[in-house]
Formats: structure tokens, C-alpha cells, sequence
């Protein structure tokens, strides 16, 4: 298949990296980016592809069997407008939007023109994930009973100088929106949703952004299992993400994309091996396999007319759970999440 990618900001050469280790399932067929010059740039770097003159001429072309949307949030709704009005399938880089109605309103968009929207949430593409995510399924661990995740990156000073990063306006947050989005959104994969949240965000010393540069929050979860959750890019260096899971028969740790379970009887296994994953200075520090994995997929969704490993409605779960951890930490309370979105 062959794909548009529009935006050519940090993420995009993830992108084309991934495209390109494909083995010829997706193709890079063109680019746009509001610039010229670097979308004429990118064009020539990479064979002569198209650099198309709009989003609308984009959209118009048969060539292209799907579109992937790396702009910043706040560009998203009217690209979507027009990619739906050429009826072309849309992958979404993560958050679909800036906030959960933002995000419903193009999930809503897209489902009443019959428009394809997958996201990229490529933490549900490792196997270590979807390994864990079987033997949840099949009752090995037992129940959830507690749940803990912890995302202790860093990001310099210069990461949020560029215009707009961190903002509400923008980008709808700081690390939660940005950064913890993924381990959120694998974490309610593994667990089901929660059902209320009592959160404090907050920008340290560390860093000048409008948005968090930390969180923390304790859950409820539906299920009755409880959890917490600490978020921050000032964690200097950097460490690799996790996600805890304390089960009747044992306990799980996602390290990264390590998984380790140990059972009640001792016994232990080991799957995967560490990666890095961009938890450090450098926000790009990490390969384009997952990214690969979710544009493949998301290739064979349109071709078996199956729905992708994250579809837009499924991620507005984890949109509803960061606009309640905003709202918990403004307003000083615990918020009841509502299920369904």
C-alpha cells in the first residue's frame, strides 16, 4: 500500500524509517507539510516523491490508500475534514486531540462517513504487550488487584523552547498528553478502564513550559483494583517506563518492553530483552519497529476490512483519563470518570 504523510515535524522520520523497513507493504508516496521548503526538502531526500501543494490535493489522490496525520493536536480537525471528504483512511499520531472532546468529536467525524481511523499508540504493538495482554486473557495471573506505573523520563529545557510545545493551546498538556499517553493507554489495555482519579500536576524548577512537567495520581478502577501513577520529564537522566500489575497468582512488570512474571509459587519467567525507548534527553531515542508494526497493521486492517490494534474510539479512553487527572489536580478532588467516554 502506499501512504501520505502530512507534518514533518520530530515523529515524521520515525515514520519514514518504519514505511522503509517494511519490506515494500507501505510505500511513501508523498508528503505536506505547511512549509515549502520542507516538504520539498523531505521530497528530495527521499527519491523525488510528491510534495503536494495542499492537504486538499493530498486528500484527491487515488494513488494513496491512506493518509498519516503527524501535525501537532491542534491541526488535526481540519485535515480530518478534508481527508474525510475524499473518503481517505486516516492514521492519527498520538493524541487524536488536544482533549478528550476535541478527540471524540474527530472519532464521531469519521465514524458517521464510514472513514477508517486508526492511532498511534504503538505501545500496544510490542510483543511483550500483547504478550501480557494473552495471559491476562486466559486467567494465568488471576484478577488484577493493584496496579503501579511509574514514567521517569527527562527532557532538557531546550525540548520545550520550541514555540508551542507543552501548551494547552498546542499540544493540551505536558507529560501526561505528550509523553505518559502511551504507558496510560497500554496500562487501560491491560487493566480496563478506571472509574475514578485523584491527581496533582505540576511544573518543577526544572523546566519552563505553560503545561506539567510531573503527575501523580491514585485509581479506582472498575474492576475494583486501585493503583498509582507518576509522570515527569524531570527525571534526569532518564529511565525506561513500567507497568505493575499484583494478581491473585502472581505479579507482572512491564519494564520497557521487558516483561517479567513471577507466580505465588516462585517460579518465574522472562520475555523480551531491554530497549531504549526515548526516555532521555534525546526524544527521538528509540527505533521505528513499534511505529512499523502499527503502520503494517494498520495496512492490513484496510485490506482484510478489519478493524487496527488502536482504533480511534478505543483511544479515547486514555484521552478521558488524562482530561480527569487535568480536572482532579485544577479543582483540588477526586473525579468519577465516565464509562463509555
Amino acid at each position: 500500500m502506499k501512504a501520505g504523510l502530512i507534518g514533518l515535524g520530530l515523529v515524521a522520520d520515525t515514520h519514514v524509517q518504519a514505511m522503509a523497513a517494511s519490506g515494500g507493504k507501505v510505500t511513501l508516496g508523498g508528503v505536506y507539510a505547511r512549509s515549502a521548503d520542507a516538504r520539498q526538502g523531505v521530497a528530495r531526500r527521499h527519491g523525488g516523491i510528491r510534495a503536494y501543494e495542499t492537504v486538499a490535493e493530498m486528500a484527491a489522490d487515488p494513488a494513496l490508500d491512506f493518509v498519516i496525520v503527524a501535525t501537532p493536536p491542534n491541526a488535526r480537525l481540519e485535515i480530518t475534514r478534508a481527508l474525510i471528504a475524499a473518503g481517505k483512511p486516516i492514521l492519527m499520531e498520538k493524541p487524536i486531540e488536544r482533549n478528550f472532546k476535541a478527540a471524540r468529536q474527530i472519532v464521531e467525524l469519521c465514524s458517521a462517513a464510514g472513514v477508517p481511523l486508526g492511532v498511534v499508540l504503538q505501545h500496544r504493538a510490542r510483543a511483550t504487550s500483547r504478550k501480557l495482554i494473552e495471559l491476562l486473557q486466559a486467567g494465568t495471573l488471576g484478577p488484577i488487584r493493584a496496579v503501579e506505573l511509574r514514567v521517569p523520563w527527562w527532557r532538557e529545557q531546550s525540548y520545550y523552547d520550541e514555540p508551542g510545545r507543552g501548551s494547552f493551546a498546542r499540544d493540551g498538556g505536558g507529560v501526561l498528553i505528550t509523553q505518559a499517553i502511551h504507558v496510560l493507554d497500554l496500562m487501560l489495555c491491560l487493566t480496563g478502564p478506571v472509574a475514578e482519579v485523584q491527581a496533582m500536576t505540576a511544573t518543577t524548577g526544572l523546566h519552563r513550559l505553560e503545561g506539567e512537567d510531573h503527575a501523580s495520581a491514585g485509581l479506582r478502577f472498575t474492576s475494583g483494583a486501585v493503583g498509582s501513577v507518576m509522570a515527569t520529564t524531570a527525571a534526569f537522566p532518564g529511565g525506561g517506563e513500567m507497568i505493575a500489575l499484583y494478581c491473585d497468582r502472581g505479579s507482572a512488570i512491564l519494564d520497557a518492553a521487558q516483561l517479567r512474571i513471577t507466580a505465588r509459587d516462585g517460579t518465574t519467567q522472562s520475555f523480551g530483552a531491554p530497549v531504549a525507548t526515548g526516555g532521555g534527553a534525546d526524544p527521538m531515542g528509540f527505533g521505528a519497529r513499534w511505529h512499523q508494526a502499527i503502520i503494517e497493521d494498520f495496512a492490513s486492517a484496510l485490506a482484510e476490512n478489519r478493524a487496527p490494534i488502536a482504533t480511534g474510539q478505543s483511544a479515547l479512553a486514555v484521552q478521558a483519563l488524562i482530561d480527569a487527572m487535568q480536572r482532579s489536580s485544577r479543582e483540588g478532588r477526586k473525579v468519577t470518570l465516565e464509562q463509555g467516554g
